[in-house]
């Protein structure tokens, strides 16, 4: 598989613009938001992500908004389709759809509830992953949302079975649990917390896929550009500061703020921010922006 090929840099976890009460993607304000990101510099955009509320839409309304982030990013941004769901079936169902709609990349994580063990998760990532191939394919690490790890033996035996499994967006906020994924050659690691961008930078890893990117961009690539302690620190303070509310309605909220028409509806059970907390976030954005 060519480098060329393969996602680099930062890129935004991004938000899924939704109309009033969530109920339909928000089509237009699609455009504007990526927009905002070419200007930023940024590398490219996850979509259907953790932020992006990923697993509350149905496999149809994903493949439609697929297209949505796609024909917006035009070619000016990389577009990787996170395709996680529930079942094995969903999840190969939007990793099939993927290169179809014009994606870059898959990224799958590992389905909730369920803890699965080294033989189902091979099972399901390998199905995953050869449902896109030869698109490049992703293992999304973030135990705390999935409910269990990724093993490092299943990543080594995927790679023996997925020949376009080429690397990992590693979410695990502890360092600890972290650093091993850094040890395997020959795989991509993107940093998911941000606070731990230049350890991770420093490790090995090769850029950032990162929720906080959504709103605040140029930060966010400054740091992955420019790897500091101080800058990691900094960015941390100011995810610690957005997740005193409601996360993905918050996000959208400052994207709104910085005059993108996103609107801070999202899909429930997630809920959009009360007064209180509206006035709050509107308070510490005069002081942030």
């Amino acid at each position: 598989m060519s480098p060329d090929a393969l996602l680099k840099g930062t890129l935004a976890a991004a938000v899924t613009p939704l109309l009033p009460g969530g109920s339909d993607f928000d089509d237009e304000a699609f455009g504007p938001m990526l927009d905002r990101y070419v200007a930023a510099r940024l590398d490219g955009v996850l979509a259907f992500g953790t932020n992006g509320e990923g697993v509350l839409f149905s496999v149809e309304e994903r493949q439609r908004g697929l297209r949505l982030f796609v024909e917006a990013a035009a070619g000016r941004l990389d577009t990787a389709a996170h395709c996680g769901a529930q079942t094995t079936a969903d999840t190969v169902a939007l990793a099939a759809d993927a290169g179809e709609a014009g994606a870059n990349a898959v990224a799958v994580i590992g389905p909730p509830y369920f803890v699965l063990d080294e033989a189902a998760q091979l099972a399901h990532f390998a199905a995953s992953a050869n449902a896109c191939a030869p698109l490049p394919f992703y293992v999304y690490e973030f135990a705390k949302t999935s409910g269990y790890s990724v093993t490092l033996d299943v990543l080594r035996r995927l790679r023996e079975q997925a020949p376009n499994f080429v690397g990992m967006k590693v979410s695990d906020a502890a360092w600890e649990a972290f650093e091993p994924y850094l040890g395997l050659e020959g795989l991509d690691v993107f940093v998911g917390p941000e606070a731990l961008i230049y350890r991770g930078i420093s490790g090995g890893a090769i850029g950032a896929v990162s929720a906080l990117a959504s709103a605040f961009p140029e930060a966010v690539a400054a740091v992955v550009r420019e790897p500091t302690a101080e800058g990691a620190d900094a960015l941390a303070t100011l995810r610690a500061a957005v997740e005193r509310f409601p996360r993905q309605a918050a996000m959208k909220r400052i994207i709104a703020a910085q005059g993108v028409p996103v609107r801070p509806d999202v899909r429930a059970p997630l809920r959009d921010l009360t007064y209180a907390e509206s006035s709050d976030l509107d308070e510490w954005l005069r002081d942030t922006l």
